[in-house]
């Protein structure tokens, strides 16, 4: 039984290895995979600062170092061999001043060659005649107390590593004189040698000075650039987890300090279109609601029987079901003007004549609304635009004065030509504005308080209408008004200017040419 358990446990014990190799094997697979995924965008901000700042370091110090080697290898030893021709025309000219007081060869005058070896160390030297017979050698020294001499265990070198200066006498070379350095086929001596090497071991150290301190420098300069781009990241973090209130408060006159206060005037927008998003659905409900409401009881009340079927009721539920078509007949017009879904018109306006016409049409209507309506205007004012528009705009404003208007008030239209802007003002003695209210009369479906429960209340949509299309005019719209004293809104809109707009034509032609001719040289392949 024992051996059958044995022999029954067998493969599971090589199952079980397997199953280790198998793991390790993979975890070997992913290590793997993970060096090769490396990426250098896998790097932080700093580290990828840090490390650039210290190759480009290593790179210069590189570049240096090979700059000096190529330099000291082309001058320092022509520098060394300049100082051995040197010596040995001293040398030289030392032999031939005693030459010249002996006229012979003695130990005298060959003194100055053993004084140059002597001084000069790692110096081998070599005096000859003109027969090419060495008259002193620092190859062979005396030594021992026999006096004999032995050659010098150096060799000499060949003769293009030695320098030569001629025994000059009375105009004739008597002799020469050789020099060359031990151990050295470039004529330097240990000691440049020791200095050229020092010399490359002091460069390489500078290298490494300087790429850790490029590599500090680095470390530190990328931590105060990634420390404002990360404050604005933690904001932008915090926007996009609804908390609109977050700001990056980035303080300074750098590029980046002005990136942050963009960014924290782009964030007070965004939440300023929330709040704003969030009061239009608040309003467009509101808005929606009443008027389904007063059609749902009414319509509930007739088919329960509680109200009579009669043409009041009908007309209860007509009136609202107007007003539902009045206010997304004007959404739909605000949507098209804010997409520019229709292009303007581009016309010669007469601004004068476009709202007398107005005025003409909106007579009758201000005087039933006990009003007096009373109207100015230049002589030619001519503005490029979209008379359409334009009529929309004015009607607007009036429509508005009349509105806010108690009876019996007054309603001045003014059309003027000033410098470069035309201008068409609407002035009521209406409810009048706060300062604050100016500067939200153009957002959607705000009205005033004092006029939300007026009976002749609008939708609250035809000033942001009547915004919308000034800005397509490349215009703008002011408010003035004090509470209780009325308002007055002025539309400004350029003026036409004929050599201006000859010129803009001109320009538009000849970049529609251009991208005629451009187009045309293009050939399918």
């Amino acid at each position: 039984m024992t051996d059958e358990v044995k022999e029954a446990s067998a493969p599971l014990d090589v199952d079980v290895a397997d199953e280790g190799v198998e793991d390790e094997s993979a975890e070997i697979e992913e290590k793997t995979r993970k060096r090769r995924s490396f990426k250098w965008s896998s790097l932080s901000y700093a580290t990828r600062v840090t490390l650039s700042f210290a190759l480009i370091a290593a790179m210069t110090a590189l570049v240096a170092i090979g700059v000096v080697s190529f330099v000291w290898q082309q001058h320092f030893q022509t520098y060394t061999q300049e100082n051995m021709r040197i010596l040995a025309e001293t040398t030289a000219a030392q032999i031939s001043a005693r030459y010249e007081r002996t006229e012979s060869f003695s130990d005298y005058v060959l003194q100055p060659a053993g004084n140059a070896v002597v001084v000069t160390q790692g110096v081998g030297m070599q005096v000859v005649d003109t027969d090419n017979t060495v008259l002193f050698d620092s190859t062979t020294e005396l030594t021992g107390e026999d006096g004999f001499e032995t050659p010098s265990i150096a060799p000499l070198p060949g003769p293009d590593n030695i320098a030569r200066a001629p025994i000059i006498v009375n105009d004739q070379a008597v002799g020469s004189v050789r020099v060359w350095v031990y151990g050295s086929d470039s004529l330097l001596r240990s000691t440049d040698r020791e200095f050229r090497d020092r010399s490359y071991q002091a460069m390489v150290l500078a290298a490494v000075i300087a790429i850790v301190l490029a590599s500090i420098f680095g470390y530190f300069f990328a931590r105060n650039l990634v420390k404002p781009i990360k404050r604005l990241t933690d904001t932008a973090e915090q926007l996009k987890e609804g908390n609109f209130e977050a700001r990056a408060h980035l303080k300074g006159e750098d590029e980046l300090a002005q990136f942050g206060n963009t960014f924290d005037a782009m964030a007070e927008a965004v939440e300023r279109d929330r709040k704003l998003e969030r009061r239009l659905t608040t309003d467009v409900a509101h808005e929606l609601r009443t008027p389904l409401m007063a059609i749902q009881a009414t319509v509930e009340a007739m088919v329960d029987g509680v109200l009579p079927v009669d043409e009041q009721r009908l007309m209860t539920v007509d009136s609202e079901v107007m007003r539902l078509s009045r206010l997304v007949d004007s959404m739909l017009k605000l949507s098209r003007l804010e997409n520019r879904a229709n292009p303007n018109k581009e016309e010669i306006v007469n601004v004068g004549e476009v709202v007398s016409g107005i005025i003409a049409t909106h007579e009758a209507y201000v005087r039933e609304s006990g009003l007096t309506l009373s109207y100015k205007a230049d002589p030619d004012v001519y503005v490029l635009g979209d008379p359409d528009l334009i009529r929309q705009a004015t009607a607007n404003l009036i429509s508005n004065a009349v509105r806010y208007t108690d009876e019996g008030g007054k309603i001045k239209v003014r059309v003027k030509r000033g410098e470069t802007m035309a201008s068409i003002a609407v002035q009521d003695t209406g409810i009048g504005l706060t300062p604050e209210e100016a500067r939200m009369v153009f957002q959607r479906f705000w009205r005033a308080d004092s006029g939300r429960d007026r009976e002749s209340g609008g939708l609250g949509i035809g000033l942001t209408v009547v915004k919308q299309i000034v800005d397509r005019h490349d215009g703008w719209v002011q408010v003035e008004g004090r509470k209780g004293e009325g308002a007055c809104f002025t539309i400004h809109i350029p003026l036409y200017n004929e050599r201006e707009q000859r010129r803009k034509n001109e320009a538009k032609a000849r970049a529609e040419r251009a991208a005629r001719k451009d187009t045309g040289r293009i050939r399918p392949r």
